[in-house]
């Protein structure tokens, strides 16, 4: 496996790792794609650019508005019906899913990636993907942090820290998260 697919199966990489300056490589592609796609004049401009960056076209129904930014792209998969307003940031090292028909509001961050607080190990990459389920919204400022799967129709408030898995049909709110409510019949 190559150090990308290693990543996406959640193995720990340490940044003396002698593969790991592959990654910055990958990175400057991004980086010069993404001012592409943060100087784009419209939607279906974002869409082509934002596909070249992920690797996989990106479905008509899905909008995503800029300024969008990730720091490599591949590892990430998204939906049809899909919306992300602006300045949204995704690090995908680890992957991030994201299923039809979900909303996220600005300024939502959602990051796949960690470092252990060990001083000694703090330099290793802990990657771990994140999934965001069918029919969910992410309310503005969320931030989900790596492993955590929201589940189908749920709700992240604004604001909220994401730091466990959120049940299908719940309402989360807070720093961390709690449940608010369960969700019956959409309501």
């Amino acid at each position: 496996m190559n150090i990308f697919e290693r990543l996406t199966s959640g193995e720990e990489i340490p940044m003396n790792h002698p593969d790991y300056g592959e990654i910055g490589v990958e990175v400057n592609k991004t980086i010069a794609l993404s001012t592409k796609l943060n100087s784009s004049k419209n939607v279906h401009e974002i869409r082509q650019t934002l596909s070249e960056i992920i690797g996989s076209p990106i479905d008509e129904s899905t909008t995503v508005f800029t300024p969008f930014y990730t720091n490599y792209g591949k590892n990430i998969s998204l939906g049809k019906n899909v919306f992300i307003n602006h300045a949204c940031s995704f690090l995908d090292l680890g992957g991030i899913i994201i299923e039809d028909n979900v909303m996220i509001g600005p300024r939502v961050s959602i990051t796949s990636e960690n470092h252990p607080t060990a001083i000694e190990t703090r330099k290793t990459m802990l990657p771990s993907k994140v999934h965001i389920q069918k029919n969910v919204w992410i309310g503005a400022s969320a931030t989900i942090l790596p492993g955590v799967t929201i589940g189908e129709n749920s709700v992240v408030a604004a604001g909220a820290l994401v730091n466990k898995d959120v049940p299908s049909n719940t309402v989360v709110a807070g720093v961390p998260a709690k449940i608010l409510r369960k969700l019956k019949n959409g309501v």
